[in-house]
């Protein structure tokens, strides 16, 4: 989120006051958790009364860190997103997990301590990948010597490019 800190705090503090006179129970609800800011953020920016806007909200998933079905595939990158290309080097940004932790989320100490629990897998997996894979160069070039004939024979019949 860009701007500083304090004033991103200080909007939504604001926005926090604003509630029903007549019964606060009808709304407007204000969430603290970082994936309920964000996936509020998104319906703004979508038409989410029609048919099409709600099949697109149902398609969205927001979580804080990053939960086992999703931690073994691979990410994706989108660089239009990146702050380091949207933003000037000088421009103040903030961190929605700060932000959220600061008007009420308690969960940000938990959410951490899982994602650090998941880093050290993932990098013991690594790891082990790349020990997996050395292995497998190695025996390629143990026995490229004995399938030398066979590959010839292949490549003429076209199986090997």
């Amino acid at each position: 989120m860009t701007g500083s800190f304090v004033r991103n705090k200080l909007k939504y503090l604001q926005f926090k006051n604003k509630r029903t006179n007549t019964n606060p129970k009808h709304g407007p609800f204000h969430q603290r958790a970082p994936s309920k800011i964000l996936y509020r953020v998104v319906r703004g920016m979508i038409p989410h009364k029609t048919a099409r806007g709600a099949a697109a909200m149902d398609r969205l998933k927001v979580f804080e860190g990053i939960p086992p079905p999703y931690d073994t595939l691979k990410r994706v990158v989108v660089p239009d997103a990146l702050r380091q290309i949207n933003l000037q080097a000088t421009r103040k940004y903030t961190v929605l997990g700060r932000l959220s932790s600061e008007v009420g989320w308690k969960y940000a100490d938990v959410v951490n301590k899982l994602e650090t629990k998941r880093k050290v897998r993932a990098s013991q997996w690594y790891s082990r990948q790349k020990a997996v894979q050395r292995v497998k160069v190695k025996a390629i070039e143990n026995t490229a010597q004995q399938l030398e004939e066979v590959n010839s024979q292949l490549k003429a019949l076209g199986a090997l490019h």
